[in-house]
C-alpha cells in the first residue's frame, strides 16, 4: 500500500501560497492557520520513520560540505517552471541550475 504523501502535502486548503510553487520560505514561520499534519515527510505517530534524525543529520552534513565547494545559480525562468513528475518520489521537470566549482 502506497500513500500518496505528495498529494496530501499539496492540498490547497492548508497553504496560503500555491503548494505547487517552490517556496521554501513558507516553513520559516509557523503558520497558526495551517493544519499540523499538512506536511509530514517522515510520517507521524507510532509508525513514523525511525531514521528521520539520521536523515536530517546526513542532509545537513552533505549540504554544508557541498556549499563549501560550489557556487549555485538559477538556471533562468525558462527552466524553472515548477512542474513536477509524480512517481514514487517527486521529480522536478525542467529544472536548470548553474554550478561553479571552486
Amino acid at each position: 500500500v502506497l500513500i500518496p504523501s505528495s498529494a496530501l502535502a499539496r492540498d490547497d486548503r492548508h497553504w496560503k501560497i500555491d503548494p505547487n510553487l517552490f517556496y521554501p520560505e513558507r516553513f520559516l514561520n509557523e503558520d497558526k492557520h495551517r493544519h499540523p499534519c499538512a506536511f509530514l515527510p517522515f510520517g507521524n505517530g507510532h509508525r513514523q520513520c525511525i531514521g528521520q534524525d539520521l536523515a536530517r543529520l546526513e542532509l545537513k552534513i552533505i549540504l554544508a560540505r557541498m556549499l563549501q565547494q560550489v557556487t549555485i545559480g538559477d538556471g533562468g525562468p525558462e527552466f524553472n517552471t515548477g512542474v513536477c513528475i509524480q512517481r514514487l518520489t517527486i521529480m522536478p521537470k525542467h529544472v536548470g541550475v548553474t554550478i561553479q566549482f571552486s
